[in-house]
């Protein structure tokens, strides 16, 4: 559910790119008068600028909702906030699909350099503050899945901006959507199993008492 909630503007910037063609014209026409653009119904080339409104719009829902739910703020979704407006509004500013393309970029590199500052400065990885509540592993299985983490965010940065630049714009909204989060359930899914494999057996402990 949470992963869900995390996903909620992409999901909406990705639905309203792909259907855009047969959402009413008034409801287009309705963000016109909070655009430095004019949108045009039907027009497939307006869509990216419809799905990026939409988006800044769902982000900041997104921050409100979960304030009102929890009484405080996820980093996350404040970085990302930031992010979707800067590189959003730029879109929509200049008229340039290019801004909106880098974002997901500069969000992963930015969580790669927080990850990697943790590694080289802090007294525990960011890996081990956000799971050691819950899991028990030796302290080099957390560096190890927090450099893990560093690769994946780095890689997955420059994935998103090569497939930007070197395929159509239809692909990358697919990739957006569905190759990011594909790529990090995968990932999350293979640092479970490799967790598993450091996690003691509480049966274990009774054992040998």
């Amino acid at each position: 559910m949470k992963l869900l909630f995390d996903f909620f503007p992409v999901l909406l910037f990705f639905l309203v790119y792909k259907f855009y063609g047969s959402i009413p014209p008034e409801f287009i026409h309705s963000f016109n008068p909070f655009l430095p653009l004019t949108l045009k119904a039907g027009n497939h080339a307006d869509a990216i600028f419809l799905a990026t409104a939409v988006a800044i719009v769902a982000s900041f829902l997104q921050v409100a909702i979960y304030w009102l739910w929890h009484r405080r703020f996820e980093t996350i979704h404040l970085v990302s906030l930031g992010l979707i407006t800067l590189f959003g509004g730029a879109t929509l500013a200049f008229h340039d699909p290019l801004f909106i393309k880098w974002k997901p970029t500069i969000l992963n590199w930015l969580f790669a350099i927080a990850f990697l500052f943790s590694q080289a400065f802090g007294r525990r990885t960011l890996v081990e503050r956000m799971m050691s509540h819950a899991i028990t592993v030796p302290s080099i299985i957390w560096r190890r899945l927090n450099m893990g983490w560093i690769v994946f965010f780095a890689l997955s940065g420059c994935l998103n901006i090569w497939v930007a630049y070197n395929y159509s714009q239809d692909i990358w909204v697919d990739f957006k959507m569905f190759g990011m989060l594909g790529l990090s359930i995968i990932f999350i899914i293979g640092q479970a199993f490799y967790l598993a494999r450091f996690m003691q057996d509480p049966s274990e402990d009774n054992q040998e008492m």
